[in-house]
């Protein structure tokens, strides 16, 4: 494709790069988690995205993703937008809006690791995900629709996942559930709707790669409401 008719507002990082592999997101993912309390809300979502990682390079290794090339590099460039907005280098860019308020709460004693570990999600899957298949696809000089089944088979393990720890970070039992203020707080996010928006919002960009000064207004404004939701997701709530 010629370098006339790619935008670069999404693809902007600005601090160090993850490197080449799945292996080298899983290290730097690794490093940070060393680093971390177990209580702080980064270290709750890193957690939960080692887990999937570890997953994806399984899957790979397994021949479950028939492009494994494609599925490499839309894992790394994926990884990349969350690592460089929560360990960013020092003196480096501002962290997305969208990341802004888990970082902000990240400490905050009202808020618990169910609400981490669904903002994190929220803003990696809302925002990240839809620009690292704009990445990806310059990478590999493709077109949106030639990833769709790494997007599909990505987004289906997250699903699986975000059911297995609401299972494990809500209170419970089910009574108790009904009546706690988070089921409430967190019941009409959905993850299935999100991917659905995400692919939709990733088609547009690409479309959008002509016009750079709409691609980034469109970036800017989608930062935001994922930004939003997140807020909202972290509300403090009662023990």
């Amino acid at each position: 494709m010629p370098q006339t008719e790619q935008f670069t507002a999404p693809v902007e990082t600005g601090v160090r790069p993850v490197g080449t592999s799945v292996d080298d997101v899983l290290a730097r993912m690794y490093a940070l988690d060393a680093t971390l309390p177990p209580f702080d809300g980064v270290a709750v979502f890193n957690r939960v995205y080692l887990a999937v990682t570890r997953e994806v390079d399984r899957r790979i290794d397994t021949g479950r993703f028939p492009d494994a090339r494609a599925a490499v590099t839309l894992d790394v460039r994926f990884a990349q937008r969350y690592l460089d907005a929560v360990d960013p280098v020092p003196g480096g860019r501002r962290a997305p809006a969208c990341w802004r308020p888990l970082l902000q709460f990240r400490r905050h004693p009202g808020v618990r690791p169910l609400q981490f570990a669904l903002a994190g999600i929220n803003a990696h899957i809302g925002h990240d995900l839809a620009l690292a298949v704009v990445d990806a696809c310059r990478s590999l000089g493709c077109e949106p629709a030639d990833l769709e089944d790494e997007f599909d088979r990505v987004g289906d393990l997250l699903v699986s996942l975000e059911e297995r720890i609401r299972e494990e970070l809500m209170p419970g039992p089910d009574l108790l559930q009904i009546a706690d203020p988070l089921t409430h707080l967190l019941g009409s996010w959905s993850l299935e709707r999100a991917r659905d928006a995400t692919w939709t919002a990733a088609r547009a960009l690409w479309a959008l790669r002509r016009l750079p000064d709409v691609a980034e207004e469109f970036t800017e404004r989608l930062d935001t409401a994922v930004g939003f939701a997140g807020r909202m997701m972290l509300t403090p709530l009662p023990n």
